[in-house]
């Protein structure tokens, strides 16, 4: 048994807890962070990540602040412009396509999109070499014990870590987050989506592409090139049972299918490496504190894959936390602190779940006046200009 002692304890290991050890270490702070499960690196692992995320304006700031984006941006791919394209019917119909551009908030693109194991592996590597930070993976956390000016925490190997706070990065099953007594609110909508990568005929142009069809958006979201092949990630999302069926589908008929869904927008499309499948819901945790704890990313929030919030949303967590820190170091996980960060944060958080929550069952119905009002919606939103940079910029996340 060894005993650790840090400023700060993290539960959870994956890329928000990755970004938040490096983010509190280059500030000066002392981490530990502990995760039950080694690293997935490669794309061909059964637990590979295989989603991507467009990581937009301010997760970007946050790279270059704490050190990360040398290591990341050779491997991402700049979003200069958001296409919609509203479908019904099976094959899909295009009714309305609507392109938001980049530049109508300035000279940076949207965002920067890459494979979530690329970025896994990047900051994997980096973390090495960070010596005021202590990765215990294959350690996971197993029970806690606040106290007035410090946590105390028994791992699964039996190590003690005393820190001056925690934070629970551990995703949407948390074991910090139950353990420090919050409690969480969770929406089902019978809906899954498939993750995967493909090469294709037609270059993307820089351009992420949603195309709204019946069970959810096929999103197209540029990658770099594969063996000097036009490449992009795909989330598609549908019904249960169809996601499980494509899912199992053989590739080539599901190649096919694809190419039917994505209305031919980039030629033939060919499946490269594996599938993955993953729930949607919407899951908020009722307090963003408790003691010394605080919850970010899933442990605070999982959100439907729309609009590239969901990992963007984690990080401006770690953000709000990362500065109320940095302002007042000697204050670290007190009482003030923690209420800080749980008013920045729960309005942000609550208003876009809601907005999240609503745009998805929109958008994936296949009822006509759902259909209807979604058009009118997509059309309203980009055609009104002052109403279009106001929904761009709440997109990027708060100021």
């Amino acid at each position: 048994m060894t005993d650790h002692s840090a400023d700060i304890f993290i539960s959870g290991g994956g890329i928000a807890g990755q970004v938040t050890a490096a983010a509190f270490a280059e500030a000066g702070f002392s981490v530990v962070m502990a995760d039950p499960f080694t690293p997935v690196i490669t794309a061909d692992e059964d637990k590979s990540d295989l989603r991507s995320t467009a990581f937009l304006q301010p997760a970007r700031q946050l790279f270059d602040r704490i050190g990360l984006w040398p290591i990341l941006k050779t491997h991402a791919k700049p979003l200069d412009q958001l296409a919609v394209i509203d479908t019904v019917g099976w094959p899909p119909e295009t009714r309305e396509r609507r392109v938001f551009q980049s530049d109508d908030m300035g000279n940076e693109p949207f965002g920067w999109n890459l494979m979530n194991w690329v970025v896994r592996r990047e900051i994997w590597s980096y973390l090495q070499d960070q010596p005021r930070i202590k990765s215990l993976y294959g350690t996971g956390f197993r029970s806690l014990v606040q106290r007035t000016g410090q946590i105390i925490v028994t791992l699964t190997n039996g190590d003690i870590v005393r820190a001056r706070m925690g934070v629970a990065a551990d995703g949407k099953f948390s074991p910090l987050r139950e353990a420090a007594g919050i409690s969480i609110s969770t929406t089902r909508y019978g809906q899954k989506s498939l993750a995967f990568t493909v090469t294709h005929d037609l270059p993307h142009r820089n351009i992420s592409t949603e195309i709204y069809n019946e069970g959810g958006p096929f999103t197209i979201v540029p990658l770099p090139d594969i063996d000097g092949q036009n490449a992009s990630a795909i989330v598609w999302m549908n019904k249960g049972p169809r996601a499980v069926e494509l899912m199992n589908m053989p590739v080539a008929r599901f190649e096919d299918v694809m190419f039917t869904r994505s209305t031919g927008l980039l030629g033939r499309m060919h499946l490269q490496g594996n599938r993955s499948v993953w729930p949607i819901i919407t899951q908020t945790a009722d307090q963003l504190t408790s003691g010394r704890v605080a919850v970010v990313a899933e442990a605070a929030h999982a959100l439907p894959p729309i609009g590239a919030q969901g990992l963007n949303t984690s990080l401006n967590d770690v953000i709000a936390l990362l500065d109320l820190a940095v302002k007042s170091p000697h204050t670290l996980g007190d009482a003030p602190m923690m209420q800080a960060y749980a008013k920045i944060r729960a309005s942000d958080i609550a208003r876009r779940a809601r907005v999240i929550d609503l745009f998805n069952r929109v958008t994936r119905s296949g009822d006509g006046v759902m259909q209807a009002i979604r058009l009118i919606g997509l059309k309203a939103v980009h055609d009104v200009t002052p109403m279009r940079k106001r929904v761009m910029r709440a997109g990027l996340g708060p100021k």
